[in-house]
């Protein structure tokens, strides 16, 4: 299965395509994880986003965050991979691209994300380590991480 990546500045999103990402973070964060937030949260606009399509189904996607924006540093946000495409290995090149589009976007600097803490062990394998003490978020345990450039 062939996944094709797409990097897009919000302003050049179509209808389209943000409403594909809306409807899969909608799938993801507020019905399978049981959580009701407010998931447009007026950050969108000033990010860049990442999206993984096979086909016309999106099966990935990640807010790339310009550093001063949310946190001091660039970040990676709303890292999700679609139920029915997680099987793939998609998760993994996600965070790959990601990281790597942030470096060409913003440079070589520390990336801040904040984990579900379940995902701890996935983001440790991409060099992100724990920074700080652990948080609820709309109920789940979170923690903040860094991944420093060497």
């Amino acid at each position: 299965m062939t996944i094709t990546w797409q990097l897009i500045n919000f302003p050049d999103l179509k209808s389209t395509e943000l409403y594909e990402i809306i409807k899969l973070r909608n799938e993801v964060f507020v019905v399978e994880q049981n959580c009701v937030f407010q998931d447009a949260d007026d950050k969108d606009q000033g990010c860049f986003h990442l999206l993984g399509w096979v086909n016309n189904d999106l099966a990935a996607y990640a807010r790339l965050v310009p550093p001063g924006h949310i946190y001091t540093y660039p970040s990676i946000g709303r890292i999700i991979t679609s139920p029915k495409y997680r099987r793939f290995g998609f998760g993994k090149q996600l965070l790959e691209k990601s990281i790597a589009a942030s470096e060409n976007l913003f440079g070589k600097q520390t990336i801040k994300i904040g984990a579900q803490l379940y995902l701890q062990k996935f983001y440790e394998g991409f060099g992100f380590v724990q920074a700080g003490d652990r948080y609820d978020e709309d109920g789940i345990p979170h923690m903040h991480m860094l991944r420093k450039w060497e």
